[in-house]
């Protein structure tokens, strides 16, 4: 691709910054339509489970259901309005995920770290949250308009001539990483922890046991992490500072829920 060809598309795709905000009002890139990432996510999602093993545990499978259900039901059809659909995969890493397209994933090793369901709904909640949000979207754009600028800069030197060009693109690639992919992803992970906030108290679920969940993950983690400035998430203390500020409003909207869930593993 030529070089002028690859300015106009930097140019034109950075126009795009301020055309969508997050449900925080953040300004957001999004390249993609949301029928692309649905189609994405379940392409995904499909792959996962064959090659994954699934749980066939009725009783982990009707609790985290139940769970996920009530976390869905308050998700705006806006974002999706089909049926979600919710797998258990038998693993034993401490993880979930959703994906565009109404896909929820659930490790059984979550589970023992997630002690009850209003701390399996904060983890929910949380994934769910990345969704409502377009997180996948923004990031995937983020990288796209990365790349076109990597390949733009690459250009430049190469006409120019400029010595050690390839010791400056490489450090233009750690600069991209820590200086812009990792920030959103923190920022990301700060967004979607309150979106979840707000949607396990609307549905129902304690949402200060979410500050519960993140003491239980950072024991879990036995204390080895990397530095926050060079970490996709926010450290366990920054996430629970961060709920706790804002759990006014989510106690407000649990005591005003229409349902308190009962489910049982």
């Amino acid at each position: 691709m030529k070089l002028k060809t690859l300015t106009l598309a930097l140019c034109t795709a950075s126009l795009l910054v301020a055309c969508a905000k997050s449900p925080l009002g953040r300004n957001q890139l999004k390249l993609y339509s949301s029928d692309q990432l649905s189609a994405m996510g379940s392409q995904a999602f499909d792959s996962m489970k064959s090659e994954q093993k699934v749980s066939s545990a009725p009783v982990q499978n009707q609790y985290v259901t139940c769970v996920a259900r009530h976390i869905a039901d308050q998700v705006s059809d806006d974002v999706y309005a089909g049926q979600w659909e919710i797998v258990v995969f038998d693993d034993d890493q401490v993880n979930a995920f959703a994906l565009p397209g109404g896909k929820i994933g659930v490790y059984t090793g979550l589970l023992k770290v997630a002690k009850n369901q209003h701390q399996l709904a904060a983890v929910l909640g949380h994934e769910v949250g990345h969704v409502i949000a377009g997180h996948s979207n923004e990031r995937m754009s983020n990288s796209t308009l990365i790349g076109i600028g990597m390949e733009a800069t690459s250009q430049i030197l190469q006409a120019g001539q400029v010595g050690n060009s390839q010791m400056i693109m490489a450090g233009l690639g750690l600069a991209s990483q820590v200086g812009i992919q990792l920030p959103f992803s923190r920022v990301h992970e700060s967004e979607a922890d309150l979106i979840g906030l707000q949607l396990m108290a609307k549905a129902g679920f304690n949402p200060q046991e979410s500050v519960e969940l993140w003491k239980n993950m950072e024991q879990a983690s036995g204390g080895q992490r990397q530095p926050e400035l060079l970490s996709t998430h926010p450290a366990p203390q920054s996430r629970i500072e961060n709920l706790s500020a804002n759990m006014s409003p989510a106690l407000k909207d649990y005591k005003t829920a229409k349902n308190k869930p009962d489910c049982r593993e």
